[in-house]
C-alpha cells in the first residue's frame, strides 16, 4: 500500500510538472542541483539529489534549455513540445580545463591578477542589480544518526517519531514559495505564499529568503559571523588563489576556475573555489566550503556552499539562479548533516522600486499560506522530492493523524504519568497532552543551597501549565515552598501568568507571598556560588532580607519598536540575621560578615527599618529601526543594529509607614552590538539615573551595581564591575555606569604564527562608575575569549586592573560558557 502510494505521487508530480527528466554525468550517475533554465529568461529550475528535475511550462512551443553545472561543460538542447508531459533526459560531460591559453607572468600569478580585476569590478556589479522582483522556492531537510538514547540523563525519545530503529532519521523537512522583492543595498521583503513543514499541520517554514541571502560580490556575509568574501577589497589579506585553468560557456565566455586557499586556517574565510567570467570579471558560480571554527558556529563540521549564475542579455548581468547549503553537525554525540536548497525565478531587474515600497515587515504569510494541498505542491513545486522526501511527508502525515488523537495521547500518557519512587526526588509531571496542559513538581534537591541566614534551605516549587493556540496563548501557575533549617522558617510565593497572544504578546501576572530577596534585585551572586564560597571559604557575600509583597504586572507592545511594561506592588521589608556559623573549612584569620551590606562588622544591627511601602513602576524599551516577521498568528521582532536600543524607567515609592521611605527615580540605558565586518564587534552598555526626595530611603530601594568578589565570571560581563564589592557604590542619587568591550574575534591573534593555531579571541574592556559619594571607579581588562579544545571552547580568562583615584587591585577572572 505505502509503495503504491509513494509511486502514485511521483507520478502525479511527473504529470503536473510538464517537462521532466533526469540529469547524469557520461557514466549514466546523476547530477545533483543543475543549473537548468529556459534561454533568455529567468525561468528555471534545478535538479534534486538523484538528477531528476521538472519545470512547469504554460504554452506547447519551441524552446532552447540550457543545463548548467559547475565542473561540466554547458548544454543547450532546444525541444518542440506538442504534448505534456514532455520528458527530456541529458548527459553532461567534464568540462575540459586548460592552461594553455595562461599566459604566465613571472612577476605575479595569473590567478592573483583575475581577482584583482575581480574586486576592482565589485562595487560596479553590485551596483547592477538597484532593485529587483523574483519568485523563490526553499526547501531544507535535516537528518540526524545514531542519535544517543539519553543525554544528560533524560530520555531522547524518537523525535516524534522521526527517528527509526537504528535511531536515525530525517527530524525536519520543509518548503516554502515566496515573492520577493529587494532594494540595494539591504532592504528585503518576503511574500510567502505556500509553506510545508513535514508532520506539522500548522505548516509555519522557517526557511525564509533573508537567511539564506548570501552576496558574494559584498565585502562580508554574515554566516554566525562576518565572513570575508573571496573577491573583498581585502582579501588578499585573507586568501591565496591558485588558477586551475579555464573553460567555455554556452556563449563563448572564457570562464576562470580559480581555487579559494585560506592563509590561516581559524580565519572567518572560505576555501573551494569561484568562477570568475574573462573579460566582464563577474562570478559565473561557486563552490565554497567553511568550517564550524571559520564560522563561529562549533556545532559544525563544514558547510558547503554553492551558487549557480546565468546571463541575460535583456539585463546585461549575471543572476543567481540556484543555491545549496550543506551542512555537518557533530556535537555532545549528536550527528547531523542537511541541505537548504533555494532557487530564484522570473526576476524583474531594477523595476524602480523605492524605499516607500518596503515598510518594517520582512517576512508576511499570506492567509491560508500554510494550508496549500498536495495538488497544489505537486504543480508549483520546482524541485522534485526524493523519495527519501517523499517517504517522511508520508510517514510524518500519517504519524501526525495517530499522535494527534485523543486515543495515543491518553495511552501514552498513562504511561509516562506512572508515578515512580524516583521521582520524589527528580520531580514529577502529570499531562493530559490532549488538552495540553500539565501539572507537576520541581526536583527539591535541585533546590538546596545554604546562606548564613537560613543555614541549609530548600525548595518545593509546583506548577500547572496551560497552554491554548500552539503555545501563541497560555496560562501558568506556579508556587514554591522554601524551608530555612537554621533560622526554622516556612516561606513560600505563587504566581499566575498569562499571555493573550503571540503579535503584541500582551502578559498580565499576578504574584504574591514572602520570601528571601537579595538587596540588589539582580542577584549578582548565585545561590551556588554563595553556597561554595561560604562552606569552602568562610566567605557569604550574599545579603538578603525578608520580602512579604502582593503584585500585578502587565507588559505589551505598543507599537512596532516600542514595548512597554508597568507593575504595581505592596510590600513589607524586614531585615534578617545571621542565625549560623556552619562552615565545612573554618579560617582563623576569617569570620563570616553580617547580613548588613551597609556594615559588614555590625553585628545586630539592621540596615533597614522593617516598614511598609507601595511600588509602582514604568519601563519601555525602544528598539530604533525594528524589523519583523508576520508568521500566521505570531511577530518576531528583528532588532537592528544600526541604532542602539533605548531603555526607559520611572521606578515610585509611596505611602510607607515610615514617610522617608517614600522616593521617585528616573533611569535610562542604552545598548548596542556593532559589527565591525572583519574586525570584529564593539558592544556598549550605558546606564544613568536620579533620585529624587530620597534621603534617607531604605537601604532596599538604593541603586545597586552588579559587583563580583568571587573571580568567577557569570557570563554577563557588559553589565558588571569584576572586581567591585557587591554594594560598595550602592547610591540613592544621581549615578552613572558604563560597560564596554572590543572583541576582534580572531582579528589580531589570528595573524600572529603560531598563536593562531590555538584559535583564541582577544577582548579588550572598559568599565566606569560615577556617583556623587564615591569618587569615580573604573576598571580595563583584557582576555582570552574561545578557549578549550577542538569544537569544545567554553572557557573566558581575563585580566583586570581597578582603578580609583589611583591603582586599586588586580584580579583574574575565570568565566565559563556554553556557547
Amino acid at each position: 500500500m505505502k509503495k503504491s502510494l509513494v509511486l502514485f505521487i511521483i507520478l502525479t508530480q511527473s504529470i503536473s510538472a510538464q517537462i521532466t527528466g533526469t540529469v547524469t554525468d557520461i557514466k549514466n550517475e546523476p547530477l545533483p542541483f543543475v543549473n537548468i533554465y529556459i534561454e533568455n529568461t529567468y525561468k528555471g529550475t534545478t535538479t534534486n539529489e538523484l538528477g531528476v528535475y521538472e519545470l512547469n511550462l504554460s504554452e506547447k512551443k519551441t524552446y532552447t534549455l540550457i543545463f548548467q553545472y559547475l565542473g561540466y561543460k554547458t548544454k543547450k538542447q532546444t525541444i518542440s513540445i506538442d504534448k505534456f508531459p514532455f520528458e527530456v533526459n541529458v548527459a553532461l560531460e567534464e568540462t575540459s580545463v586548460s592552461l594553455n591559453e595562461v599566459v604566465i607572468n613571472s612577476e605575479e600569478n595569473p590567478a592573483n591578477a583575475i581577482i584583482r580585476k575581480a574586486i576592482a569590478k565589485r562595487k560596479e556589479n553590485l551596483k547592477k542589480i538597484n532593485d529587483y522582483k523574483a519568485d523563490f522556492y526553499s526547501r531544507g531537510i535535516i537528518r540526524m544518526k545514531d542519535v544517543p538514547e539519553k543525554f544528560l540523563g533524560q530520555e531522547v525519545g524518537d523525535l516524534d517519531g522521526s527517528l527509526d530503529s537504528t535511531r536515525s532519521g530525517v527530524i525536519y523537512l520543509s518548503e516554502t514559495v515566496s515573492k520577493l522583492e529587494f532594494l540595494r543595498p539591504d532592504k528585503l521583503k518576503e511574500r510567502i505564499i505556500a509553506s510545508k513543514v513535514s508532520g506539522n499541520d500548522a505548516g509555519v517554514s522557517f526557511n525564509t529568503a533573508m537567511d539564506v541571502d548570501f552576496n558574494f560580490y559584498e565585502n562580508n556575509i554574515e554566516l554566525g559571523i562576518n565572513t570575508i568574501s573571496p573577491i573583498a577589497n581585502n582579501a588578499f589579506s585573507y586568501y591565496r588563489y591558485k588558477l586551475e585553468g579555464m573553460f567555455y560557456d554556452d556563449r563563448g565566455n572564457m570562464i576562470n576556475v580559480i581555487s579559494v586557499i585560506p592563509k590561516r586556517e581559524n580565519d572567518p574565510v572560505y576555501s573551494g573555489k569561484i568562477y570568475i567570467v574573462e573579460d566582464q570579471w563577474s562570478i559565473y558560480g561557486l563552490e565554497l566550503d567553511i568550517t564550524g571554527t571559520q564560522s563561529r558556529i562549533p556545532a559544525i563540521d563544514k558547510m558547503t556552499l554553492k551558487q549557480n549564475f546565468s546571463f541575460s542579455e535583456k539585463d546585461d548581468l549575471w543572476s543567481l539562479n540556484s543555491q545549496s547549503l550543506d551542512f555537518k553537525v557533530a556535537f555532545f554525540g549528536f550527528k547531523a548533516d542537511g541541505r537548504f536548497t533555494a532557487v530564484y525565478t522570473n526576476y524583474e531587474y531594477n523595476q524602480s522600486l523605492t524605499n516607500k515600497d518596503f515598510n518594517r515587515e520582512l517576512v508576511y504569510f499570506e492567509k491560508e499560506a500554510n494550508k496549500k494541498d498536495s495538488t497544489y505542491w505537486d504543480k508549483i513545486r520546482p524541485v522534485p522530492l526524493t523519495k527519501e522526501e517523499v517517504d517522511d511527508y508520508i510517514k510524518k502525515d500519517s504519524i501526525r493523524l495517530v499522535r494527534d488523537s485523543k486515543t495515543y495521547k491518553d495511552s501514552v500518557d498513562r504511561v509516562n504519568n506512572k508515578f515512580k519512587l524516583m521521582d520524589i526526588i527528580s520531580g514529577y509531571e502529570f499531562e493530559n497532552s490532549y488538552k495540553n496542559c500539565s501539572i507537576g513538581f520541581n526536583s527539591p534537591i535541585e533546590a538546596i543551597r545554604f546562606n548564613t541566614v537560613q543555614g541549609w534551605n530548600a525548595d518545593l516549587s509546583t506548577y500547572f501549565v496551560k497552554n491554548f493556540n500552539d503555545y501563541k496563548r497560555f496560562l501558568r501557575i506556579n508556587s514554591t515552598i522554601n524551608y530555612g533549617f537554621s533560622d526554622d522558617r516556612l516561606r513560600g510565593t505563587i504566581s499566575g501568568v498569562y499571555k493573550f497572544n503571540d503579535i503584541k504578546k500582551p502578559v498580565l501576572s499576578l504574584s504574591g507571598g514572602v520570601t528571601v530577596a537579595q538587596f540588589n534585585p539582580s542577584n549578582p551572586i548565585s545561590n551556588l556560588l554563595n553556597t561554595s564560597f561560604s562552606l569552602f571559604n568562610e566567605e557569604n557575600f550574599m545579603k538578603v532580607y525578608e520580602r512579604s509583597y502582593a503584585q500585578v504586572a502587565y507588559s505589551q507592545e505598543v507599537f512596532n519598536g516600542l514595548r512597554a511594561s508597568a507593575s504595581l506592588s505592596y510590600e513589607r521589608r524586614t531585615p534578617l540575621f545571621n542565625t549560623t556559623d556552619q562552615t565545612w573549612y573554618p579560617n582563623d584569620n576569617r569570620i563570616y560578615t553580617s547580613n548588613n551590606p551597609l556594615n559588614p562588622l555590625a553585628f545586630g544591627v539592621a540596615p533597614f527599618k522593617t516598614h511598609n511601602i507601595m511600588k509602582f513602576n514604568l519601563n519601555a524599551r525602544i528598539d530604533f529601526d525594528q524589523d519583523y516577521l508576520t508568521y500566521p498568528d505570531s511577530k518576531f521582532n528583528v532588532s537592528s543594529r544600526k541604532y542602539p536600543t533605548l531603555y526607559l524607567g520611572y521606578e515610585k515609592g509611596f505611602g510607607a509607614t515610615n514617610s522617608d521611605y517614600n522616593f521617585d527615580q528616573i533611569k535610562a540605558r542604552i545598548f548596542q552590538d556593532i559589527r565591525l565586518a572583519d574586525k570584529g564587534s564593539f558592544t556598549y552598555n550605558l546606564k544613568a539615573g536620579k533620585f529624587f526626595n530620597a534621603d534617607d530611603i531604605s537601604f532596599v530601594d538604593f541603586q545597586h551595581f552588579n559587583g563580583n568578589q568571587t573571580n568567577i565570571g557569570n557570563g554577563q560581563y557588559l553589565n558588571v564591575f569584576n572586581n567591585l564589592p557587591y554594594y560598595a557604590a550602592s547610591t540613592n542619587d544621581a549615578y552613572a555606569e558604563f560597560h564596554s568591550e572590543y572583541d576582534f574575534n580572531g582579528y589580531l591573534l589570528g595573524k600572529i604564527p603560531l598563536l593562531n593555531k590555538l584559535n583564541f579571541n582577544l577582548i579588550l574592556g572598559a568599565h566606569a562608575l560615577f556617583t556623587p559619594e564615591h569618587k569615580p571607579y573604573q576598571e580595563y581588562t583584557i582576555g582570552l575569549d574561545n578557549i578549550g579544545w577542538g569544537k569544545y571552547r567554553f572557557l573566558r580568562v581575563d585580566y583586570l586592573r581597578s582603578y580609583q583615584s589611583g591603582f586599586v587591585s588586580d584580579a583574574v577572572l575565570i568565566g565559563f560558557k556554553l556557547f
